[in-house]
């Protein structure tokens, strides 16, 4: 045990140990409880994490927090099931199960790892369940599998807690009422739920590479979790579609920058700034060689352009030698297939690269009035700095005070203060 007393890195760890572990310990559960049952699976590890929150201040940090997680999640899951008496049976494979994973640090069978794999993928398949509604189906699995918290939910998906919340207790309803199964679904309910699957996965990779809210700009262990999750559908040859291929190869790519987006005090590090030296090669390499795997099929999904977007930025050995005619040429593809504002705006900063501050401006056009940009604190930003480069700094001031006003992460706030002064 480390030392009692108030200790600023209980929290980080914890955060770390729960965003690694409780989507294996909720879909293990789930398994045993079923999917009915998916609330009191959360509740079990939800307890495991607030007891290590109130205990480890006190009493210090153990040798090995994983294994004092785990054990507090048994012994939890274990009195749920003596208070069920339609889960008592499920007593001595939830005991197994929980050594088991434990062990399987040191053991390494791959055929356990498979089976922890297999759940978690179940987990996040039933929570895309086409029943659910979109944005319930993308904040339940963000939820059970990605380990998040109520309140960061509500931010990503710029609503309040309370509201968040009550959409959580609907979505866990309507699988018990349905009856929704935690088996894998048939080929064509694969081909169904794929996407938004994936496009969980993705909300969950941007969440933690921009942090909508907080004091840190990036949350790796969120990133990297989204990957880890990615690829276990990318690799199961039930799934592994080219489109799922194509985001973990944008995935990758921008993982690989996360090093360099802040520098050592936190502050937020433009492309342009970043040192390209700390750029993770071997994510690159991996992104590649999945992005070639994504070119096995017809497919061209919006997963691919930004995963090439992505690649041109990744090759390029220094910001000045960025290839912005290609990544224009993707932004106009994806326009085209898969047009939003938002791929409006970021085409128009490649249009800047490529014909000065005046085109970039003129692209934006209307945006302005675009309802789904009217909280966007980067298309202020965006103005601001074309703005700037113009050289009109009266108009470039008000738009990064808009751009003050809207954001809400405090790396993001310091950058625009700097930009203002």
């Amino acid at each position: 045990m480390t030392g009692p007393g108030d200790n600023p890195e209980i929290g980080r760890l914890v955060d770390h140990l729960f965003r690694r572990q409780a989507g294996r310990m909720v879909a293990g559960l789930t398994r045993f409880f079923g999917p009915a049952h998916l609330g009191l699976a959360e509740e079990v590890v939800q307890d495991a994490l607030l007891q290590a929150l109130k205990t480890w201040p006190f009493c210090g940090i153990p040798e090995d927090p994983a294994g004092w997680l785990y054990a507090v999640a048994r012994n939890r899951a274990l009195d749920a099931v003596r208070r069920h008496a339609v889960l008592k049976a499920k007593q001595p494979e939830i005991e197994l199960w929980f050594a088991n994973d434990r062990l399987n640090g040191a053991t390494a069978d791959p055929h356990f790892e498979a089976e922890i794999a297999d759940d978690q993928l179940r987990l996040i398949f039933m929570c895309c369940h086409p029943d659910l509604g979109r944005d319930s189906r993308l904040a339940l699995t963000l939820k059970t599998a990605g380990g998040f918290g109520v309140a960061e939910i509500a931010g990503a998906f710029l609503t309040g807690e309370s509201t968040m919340a009550q959409r959580l207790v609907r979505a866990k309803r309507r699988i018990r009422d349905r009856n929704i199964g935690f088996d894998m679904p048939s080929p064509p309910e694969l081909d169904e739920r794929l996407g938004s699957v994936l496009e969980v996965l993705y909300l969950m990779f941007n969440e933690g590479y921009a942090a909508y809210v907080g004091e840190h700009l990036t949350k790796p262990d969120v990133c990297h979790e989204a990957i880890r999750l990615t690829t276990l559908v990318a690799d199961n040859p039930n799934v592994g579609r080219p489109e799922a291929q194509a985001l973990l190869a944008l995935l990758l790519f921008q993982g690989a920058r996360l090093p360099a987006r802040v520098d050592g005090s936190g502050e937020l590090m433009l492309l342009s700034e970043q040192d390209r030296n700390l750029w993770n090669r071997r994510m690159i390499g991996d992104g590649m060689r999945r992005l070639q795997a994504a070119a096995s099929g017809s497919t061209l999904s919006q997963y691919h352009l930004l995963a090439g977007i992505a690649s041109c930025h990744a090759v390029a050995p220094d910001f000045a030698a960025t290839d912005w005619r290609a990544i224009l040429t993707y932004y106009d593809l994806l326009t085209e297939a898969h047009s939003s504002p938002v791929t409006a705006l970021n085409r128009a900063v490649a249009v800047a690269m490529l014909s000065g501050p005046r085109a970039g401006l003129d692209a934006i056009g209307d945006l302005a009035d675009h309802p789904s940009l009217a909280r966007y604190y980067l298309l202020p930003a965006t103005r601001g700095e074309l703005l700037r480069r113009e050289g009109r700094m009266a108009e470039a001031q008000r738009a990064f005070r808009d751009a003050l006003d809207l954001a809400t992460a405090e790396p993001v706030r310091r950058f625009l203060r700097r930009k203002l002064q």
